[in-house]
């Protein structure tokens, strides 16, 4: 039986990366992390401390082609809250072809004070497990954690979650955070929107707005994300809505 954990570069894997360790539960546990080559450099700066923290390998996985090559696949479609082929093709195919036909069991992160599955693999050889739900932990003990260890992963200054920059799921003023911090990556995901002028078909990272007319009207959420920015780090995230985020797990958990 192998035992894997899969971590994100969010505040909640690595937190269970570390109580299992503290916690002498699972020593030949597997670390992994699918990297989709477009994280931001903070996610991988925070994923390398871990790594140093766990004294162990964190197996970086990848899909074998870059973001670009398979948005050709997928005829230039952008990948959406409704077709999120980014998060199927780029981190759970990966996933699955590294734990093979293995019996293994897989340590998520979901907290005691959430009411979501995650990442439930359909393949009959992967069993999941819920540490933090079993033992009762919840977020202030995932933040305690982390301060008592590797600290607290920088973008979360700006940012609710880990993932690639150009995540469809960022509130805007996470847009305009990544703009503010990220220029030349926030050119690029502009460069990914396209614009039929003939038919007036547009793809677009955010339904009904560009990222060209976002900045444009950055005024009218700038307030919010100075806000954002100059709040702790827990009243900041405990704005999130666990229940209501319907973003990604396995990619920002």
């Amino acid at each position: 039986m192998r035992h894997v954990l899969g971590i994100s570069g969010g505040k909640d894997s690595a937190a269970l990366a570390i109580y299992l360790k503290e916690q002498g539960r699972a020593p030949d546990i597997e670390y992994f992390f699918t990297d989709t080559g477009a994280e931001l450099q903070e996610v991988y700066d925070f994923v390398d401390r871990l790594e140093a923290y766990l004294g162990k390998e964190i197996k970086r996985l990848n899909s074998g082609a870059d973001f670009d090559h398979h948005l050709v696949r997928f005829n230039g479609f952008l990948p959406s809250a409704r077709q999120r082929w980014c998060t199927r093709v780029m981190k759970l195919e990966p996933f699955e072809k590294f734990v093979g036909d293995d019996p293994v069991i897989s340590y998520i992160g979901i907290r005691a004070d959430e009411d979501r599955e995650g990442y439930l693999s359909h393949k009959p050889n992967i069993k999941a497990v819920f540490p933090f739900v079993e033992d009762g932990l919840v977020r202030e003990d995932v933040f305690r954690i982390l301060k008592e260890t590797v600290g607290i992963p920088k973008y979360y200054q700006w940012r609710s979650r880990s993932g690639c920059y150009f995540c469809f799921f960022q509130r805007r003023d996470e847009w305009v955070g990544l703009h503010d911090r990220h220029p030349e990556l926030f050119r690029q995901a502009m460069e990914y929107e396209k614009f039929n002028d003939l038919t007036g078909e547009r793809y677009t990272w955010i339904q009904g707005i560009s990222l060209e007319e976002l900045i444009e009207r950055r005024s009218s959420i700038s307030s919010k994300a100075n806000c954002r920015t100059t709040r702790t780090w827990e009243d900041r995230l405990f704005d999130v809505d666990d229940e209501e985020d319907q973003a990604c797990l396995i990619c920002s958990l």
